[in-house]
């Protein structure tokens, strides 16, 4: 069976599931013939326009939109808004779902490296908290990764540190520092978490035991897991602080669902058919239009961007999750993450993405013999006579000698990585050299803290295409 036959077997699994939910009913999905027939029927929806039916299911209603109760919500504010979102979590996607992406993401660990002493000591999981949910009766809602840690097996927890209760403490800075005092004596063979966050915790090892890297406090370490952002800016900072050869490996998962697993050391990640979503994409520059053509696996092209769109068995149905992606090989599917539908830089018509910044950024670090913590990235927009430019907030581990070559060097390897921008740069006609601000140490930390956003699956948004988060990073900075 190719991917395009499992992903027309999960979207009939899902249609029959579904047909006498609320929202089956409302949009007669019984009736439902055919992948095109669907896409007619169901309108495409972002999260404010599935929230009547997702305050439905947190106020105790079942079968809503999907069966069965639900009682468990990832709160995800996503990467840009500032308004909470809650994704509904059913058995179904815990089970078919977020625990076979675990589970699958160490098999194929194993499958290339049969000799991995995973098992033999503690899994690491930097996660987030969770708190009852006041609308209903056994009702919780939290981080993913704290509501994965409450549902996970009896075994799981056994060979997971810290323990749960100081895992799921609310209060990031207290659970930080409970981390390090119960995790530096263990036997930690494999860490899990969002990487800047999990370079916090292990400066914090290394500051607590006086060692010089990690592999000195945990020689048995063999597996980093990471995901949520990219890890290319990060790679050489892991690479110094752990001190030795271990493997690295990315999973692409977020509240809504696990969608994608590095199976090797190759940076592209396998797309997972078979979890119970059935995938639709949008073209990037029909985004916006009213009549845009959405197409599913069979219809893909490679090296294209597509913004995502799920049907999930946690009932998110053509839900435009706010990805971008592309296809790097149909055989098996394997994509990459290029960033977010929200999060780019477009001024002048450079159209500047995640990808592009996270890919520029990595090789002027290496130029300049530098090393970037945490960065964003925003427009200063045409004004009178005056030309717009880009402006970057960066805050780093160790400073490029000459900043002035640095921004040289950053402006150049954006040329090299988009054409528009590279066009919108020639002789300085439209956008002026980009500007470098720099940040002392846990700027970004101090912004993250002002809003409620420590630890978990939070992140620093990298590219605005408005000025409202660099210029609070701006007041930070003049504080």
């Amino acid at each position: 069976m190719n991917g395009a036959e499992v992903q027309q077997r999960v979207f009939k699994e899902l249609l029959q599931e579904a047909r006498n939910t609320t929202f089956g009913k409302e949009h007669k999905l019984k009736s439902v013939g055919s992948i095109k027939e669907f896409q007619e029927k169901v309108p495409l929806r972002d999260y404010e326009e599935l929230k009547p039916y997702i305050e439905r299911v947190m106020q105790g209603e079942n079968r809503v939109l999907w069966p069965g109760e639900i009682n468990w919500f990832a709160k995800s504010s996503g990467t840009t808004s500032e308004k909470s979102k809650f994704i509904p979590v059913s058995y179904d996607a815990l089970e078919d779902c977020q625990f076979m992406g675990s589970r699958d993401v160490i098999a194929c660990y194993y499958h290339q490296n049969p000799s991995a002493k995973v098992f033999q000591g503690k899994g690491l999981i930097i996660g987030g908290s969770h708190q009852i949910n006041p609308l209903a009766e056994n009702s919780y809602y939290g981080d993913l990764s704290a509501v994965m840690m409450n549902n996970m097996p009896f075994i799981a927890n056994y060979l997971a540190t810290p323990s749960m209760d100081i895992a799921l403490l609310p209060e990031w800075e207290t659970k930080m520092q409970k981390m390090i005092e119960s995790t530096y004596k263990e036997n930690v063979t494999n860490i899990s978490g969002v990487p800047s966050w999990t370079l916090l915790l292990l400066q914090g090892i290394l500051e607590k035991t006086g060692a010089s890297t990690v592999l000195e406090v945990w020689p048995n370490l063999e597996l980093y897991i990471h995901g949520g952002v990219s890890f290319e800016p990060y790679r050489d900072q892991f690479a110094d602080i752990i001190g030795g050869p271990i493997a690295y490996r990315e999973t692409y998962n977020a509240s809504e669902g696990f969608f994608g697993i590095q199976d090797h050391s190759d940076k592209d990640m396998l797309l997972m058919l078979d979890y119970g979503i059935f995938y639709e994409f949008i073209l990037l520059d029909e985004l916006d239009k009213k009549d845009a053509k959405v197409l599913w696996l069979d219809e893909v092209e490679l090296n294209t961007t597509y913004a995502l769109v799920l049907n999930t068995n946690a009932g998110l149905w053509r839900y435009r999750i706010g990805d971008t992606i592309e296809f790097t090989s149909k055989n098996p599917y394997r994509i990459r993450i290029t960033g977010r539908t929200k999060s780019f830089i477009n001024a002048c018509g450079e159209e500047l993405m995640v990808h592009n910044a996270e890919q520029a950024i990595t090789r002027a670090q290496k130029i300049c013999c530098c090393k970037v913590s945490e960065f964003t990235a925003a427009p200063v927009y045409l004004d009178g006579k005056k030309k717009a430019r880009h402006q970057w907030a960066i805050e780093f581990n160790k400073k490029p000698d000459d900043i002035g070559f640095f921004e040289m060097t950053l402006d150049l390897e954006l040329q090299k990585l988009n054409s528009d921008y590279e066009a919108k740069r020639k002789g300085d006609m439209i956008l002026l050299p980009l500007e470098v601000l720099i940040c002392e140490q846990n700027t970004f930390y101090k912004w993250m803290k002002e809003k409620h956003k420590l630890g978990g699956q939070h992140k620093v948004p990298k590219l605005s295409n408005n000025r409202k988060i660099i210029e609070e990073i701006i007041g930070i900075i003049k504080k």
